[in-house]
């Protein structure tokens, strides 16, 4: 994605903060003068002051994803993520066959996984800010947690997305009997 995209990314940001945000956000930064801070009256010149410090770019959005998650504003911090999994050069789909055994491979694991989710999440790589996130948009359903999980990660993969990698991260997180039993399904689907 162009800088331009990235901009106007931000600047819907800005525009969705409330006063009480901005100024938690003002808070949380570090390392900025009192009086430059007071100067801040819109999210964007605390984005472009990030950015002149080298903390906010179209590739290094980590830091105020968290900052966002930090004011509870996970919706924006989300925002941003959807942007940074689509400004990556990741945003392409693996081939069809790959991508039938990571389908087969997903639904297995969101049968199996239960509250294991997190975990999993993070051997795979994800942020906490986009587990946060998926927990909050399922709190209850923890197959609807894993499908989103799963989803997330494909994103954030692309192309690269393989079931070799989850079978692995699951290994990594113990859960072998889901691991086994993703192979099982896989290997009965070549046949």
């Amino acid at each position: 994605m162009s800088s331009r995209q990235f901009n106007a990314v931000l600047l819907d940001i800005s525009n969705r903060l409330s006063a009480d945000q901005l100024d938690n956000l003002k808070f949380l930064v570090r390392d900025v003068g009192k009086r430059e801070l007071e100067k801040i009256t819109s999210g964007l010149q605390l984005f472009q002051i990030l950015m002149q410090r080298g903390e906010l770019s179209a590739e290094n959005t980590e830091n105020l994803s968290k900052l966002l998650a930090d004011i509870q504003r996970l919706d924006l911090a989300d925002k941003l993520n959807c942007f940074d999994s689509e400004s990556g050069s990741a945003s392409s789909e693996p081939e069809p066959a790959e991508r039938a055994k990571l389908d087969i491979a997903a639904e297995v694991i969101a049968e199996n996984l239960g509250r294991n989710w997190r975990k999993l999440g993070r051997k795979l790589g994800l942020t906490d800010v986009k587990l946060e996130s998926i927990s909050k948009r399922h709190p209850t359903d923890l197959e609807e947690t894993a499908v989103e999980l799963l989803k997330e990660w494909r994103n954030s993969k692309g192309a690269e997305a393989e079931t070799k990698d989850l079978i692995a991260a699951l290994r990594a997180c113990q859960q072998n009997l889901t691991a086994d039993k993703v192979e099982d399904r896989l290997e009965a689907a070549e046949n």
